[in-house]
């Protein structure tokens, strides 16, 4: 059983909805999820917000942070995931930020960074991500989506 079957197993007999925020994910997130068949039982929301001005008006991601932290940030991370959660009110929120790369990074934030917060009960968790920066985009989105998986699934004590 796959991963993404495995959570959607979960959330179906615990009549648990999920929704998705993506940056440096693009949606593959959200595409991973949906993959398994009876998916719109629990998916409620996703969404992709690479621009600066949509985390902002859409998951109200304060200026400030985004100013002051950047969005590759855990600051970004929790506060794209608090505002997922009061937009959407699914049982489980999951959002990604980060740098795939090539190109863009530097030495605070290299490309293969990539912070992912889970909402649930209450609790946010936020994990830091480090890939090899060499490793080409398609690759990193991929892993990047599934440690998002992998949070997910400790978000859920599976």
């Amino acid at each position: 059983m796959s991963l993404e079957e495995e959570i959607g197993n979960y959330l179906i007999v615990n009549d648990l909805t999920i929704s998705t925020a993506e940056s440096c994910t693009g949606g593959l997130l959200s595409s991973k999820l949906t993959d398994v068949a009876g998916s719109s039982a629990y998916i409620k929301f996703n969404v992709v917000t690479y621009a600066n001005e949509i985390k902002h008006s859409i998951l109200k991601v304060s200026n400030e942070t985004l100013e002051t932290n950047g969005a590759v940030s855990p600051e970004c991370a929790k506060e794209m995931v608090l505002g997922l959660k009061e937009l959407t009110n699914a049982d489980i929120c999951v959002a990604t930020t980060g740098i795939a790369g090539p190109g863009g990074g530097s030495i605070d934030k290299p490309v293969g960074l990539c912070y992912i917060a889970t909402f649930y009960k209450d609790n946010i968790l936020i994990e830091k991500i480090l890939l090899n920066a060499d490793l080409p985009r398609v690759k990193m989105k991929e892993e990047f989506a599934n440690q998002a998986l992998l949070l997910i699934k400790k978000t859920l004590h599976l």
